[in-house]
This record gives C-alpha cells, structure tokens and sequence, in this order.
C-alpha cells in the first residue's frame, strides 16, 4: 500500500518539476530580499525542492519495503525447501522411497477367499490418509473420546519368538476372596520389556511400537476389574463401565507385576483381565496373525464376610454322603453288595480328588502362597454345579483411572 501511494504522488509533482524547471527565475533590484518577485520565485524553487525530497524518500522507502517483502518471502520458501530436502530424513517432510511398501498397492483380492474383503491400497505409505476422513480430528496424542485418525505409523513388530505372554498367579480363576479386603493382584508376565510407559494425555498412540536389543516389546501392563451380573453371564460387558483399573507402570519383579486392591471389592461375581501394551499405550504388535492370547483373564468371586469359601459345595457335600449311607446299608443286607459298594466308594473319592486339584488348588497348596501369607484373602473357588455360587450384588465401587 505504502508503495502505491509513493508512485501516485511522483505521477503528481513531476510536472509541477517540469514547469518549474522550464520558467527562467530573475532578480529584480539586486539582493533585496523585500523584491516581491524575487520573493515569489524563491518561493516556487523552495516549494520544488521540498517536493523532489518527498518524492526521493517516498521512492527510496517503497524500494526499501518492496525489497524487504521479497527477501522474507524468500527466506520462508528457502526454509521451507531446506525442511523438505533435510539430509535427516527423520525431520525431511518428503517420503523416502526407501521405505515405501509397494505390497500396499495389492488389495490382496489375487488370492480369493469366500467372505474376504478387498484392502485398502496405497502408492504412499497411506501418508495422507486421514485426509480422507476430514470430519475426524487428527489423534495428535490425546484421548479423544468422540473418535479420531492417527497418522502415525505402527512401528516395529515384534518377531514370533518375542509374542508377550501373561498369567495371572492371583486371584487365579474360580477364586473367592472376603468383601471389602484389600487384596494384591499379581501376574506373570514374558516378552515384554516392561516400565515403558508415555505421558497417556500428551502422546496417547503418538510414536510407533519399539523393541529392545532381544526384540521384546517396550511397554508396560494394565489390569481391569469388571462386575458381572452372575458367575453364569454370557452377555458381553461394557468396556466403559469397570470396578478397578490401574496401569503397571514399574518394571517387572522376577518377572511379576502387581497391582494392590487397597479398599477391596464388594461381594459379587468378577473378571479380571490384563492388558499389554507398547511405550504409547497401544495394543502390542507381532508378526504372525495366528497366535495365543497375549493377555491373561481369569474369573472370581467375593463373598461377605463370614461366608465359607466352601459354602458353595457344601451341597455336593450332602450329596456325596448321602450316597455312601446308602451303599453302607446295601451292604449290610449282604457281602456281594457290601463288596460292590466298596469298589463304588473307592471310585468315587478318586473322582473328589480330582475336583480339588482342579478348583481348590489354593487350598491344597498348588494354587499360590497362602501359607506364606496367612492374612491373604482366601484362594480356591467352590466346588459343585455352579463353581462361584450365588452372590450379592452391589454397586461398582470408584474406579480409579490410569
């Protein structure tokens, strides 16, 4: 604008200049300055300097500003260009052709299988994806709880022979422990370099899955305690709703995380489940499609206080006796029968042995450490029918967030 204005005033006094410089000036009674011509002559080549000078500043200016636009508009496209050709290439915003995937350009369609869908395909890397749906923010390492799309690449993928793996060793499944009593979670966990874990409100899924110099997983674990309406629930629960959630952010122990239940839980019907991620919070990534489960989830329940952890098989109990009772006395009636009823015994009590091995394994010394910590909530599930009983039910309590 400043430069426009300047050329519109040149445009305006270069004639008044040419007039001027055209009238010859003359001197009328010598030097006198009280002359009146001379007065006026005086005035009109003052007058032209005047405006020559403004004319010389205001081009000089315009010159100066239209150069120092240029030179900045430069200087942004130099920086621009640099950015984009940087020898780094993890700062260059151009892609390398060295790490295009050229298989993303096969929809995978060359080998049909009934049910099989077509992949999306890309010459890119996919690089500009989340272009294609602009009604969702970009992830940009926040949890958005209304959805998003998240550029940044999935990382390195672990190799069929560092798959994490997990297992609860408390509670461990069909266990019962006494409402309201704090209790430790423990779970043994493989293939996972744990203690790696970002800020989950600044860089949630920003930064690809990395590994160690074994090819482990750097992550970390989480455990999730959810309420079920009943031992027997077949409806899926919902993931919004849970009773205890902490993430296992310190490094492993031995190879075992833990999670302390300081308040305990209300007596009900459980399902604990872990969860195994990478550094940014993301579900760990192999190599092959076919594998184990790399989290563990175990079922339990907790009874109110007083309630016998054995209460729950104190039917089959009864049933079992009232069997025997009524051989014994067949048997009384004569020896062939006696005899009979004894090989039936003798099967039967095997059969109970089996049932302990298989649901009361923390009674009988096999299912954890209950000798070694006497205070430790009760272990062991019931047995009969239903292996967790009946329980009240009572509302979640808090949870308290990762």
């Amino acid at each position: 604008m400043q430069f426009t204005l300047s050329v519109s005033s040149l445009v305006f006094i270069l004639p008044l200049l040419a007039q001027v410089s055209a009238t010859p000036l003359t001197f009328k009674g010598g030097v006198a300055g009280n002359d009146k011509g001379s007065a006026a002559s005086s005035s009109v080549v003052a007058s032209a300097a005047a405006s020559s000078a403004a004319a010389t500043a205001a081009s000089s200016a315009a010159s100066s500003a239209a150069s120092s636009a240029s030179s900045s508009a430069a200087s942004s496209a130099s920086s621009a260009a640099a950015s984009s050709n940087s020898s780094d290439p993890q700062s260059s915003l151009t892609l390398d052709p060295k790490v295009i995937a050229t298989g993303f350009e096969n929809n995978g369609q060359d080998q049909p299988t009934a049910g099989q869908v077509a992949s999306l395909t890309s010459s890119n890397n996919f690089i500009n994806f989340c272009l294609t749906v602009p009604n969702l923010p970009i992830t940009n390492g926040k949890q958005i709880t209304t959805g998003s799309c998240n550029p940044a690449p999935m990382g390195i993928i672990a190799a069929q022979t560092n798959m994490p793996s997990s297992k609860f060793t408390f509670p461990t499944n069909g266990a019962t422990i006494q409402e309201n009593s704090p209790f430790t979670i423990s779970m043994a966990i493989a293939h996972l370099d744990t203690g790696f874990f970002v800020n989950a409100e600044e860089n949630y899924f920003a930064a690809p899955q990395q590994v160690n110099s074994a090819g482990d997983v750097q992550g970390h674990s989480h455990v999730v305690v959810e309420l079920l309406s009943s031992a027997t629930q077949t409806t899926p629960t919902d993931p919004t709703k849970f009773a205890f959630f902490k993430g296992l952010n310190d490094p492993a122990a031995n190879g075992v995380l833990t999670a302390d239940v300081t308040s305990g839980l209300p007596a009900g019907s459980y399902r604990l489940a872990s969860i195994n991620t990478a550094a940014n919070h993301q579900p760990v990534l192999v190599a092959v499609a076919q594998h184990g489960s790399m989290d563990d989830m175990v079922y339990f329940n907790v009874v109110a206080n007083g309630t016998s952890a054995s209460a729950g098989s104190a039917g089959s109990s009864s049933a079992a006796a009232a069997a025997t009772s009524t051989k014994a006395s067949s048997a009384a009636a004569s020896s062939a029968a006696a005899a009979s009823a004894t090989a039936s015994t003798s099967k039967n009590g095997q059969g109970n042995n089996n049932n302990n091995k298989g649901g009361n394994q923390g009674n009988n010394g096999k299912g954890g450490n209950n000798a070694a910590q006497p205070q430790q909530p009760q272990r062991g599930g019931p047995q009969g029918g239903n292996p967790f009983g009946k329980f009240k039910r009572t509302p979640l309590m808090k949870s308290r967030m990762h």
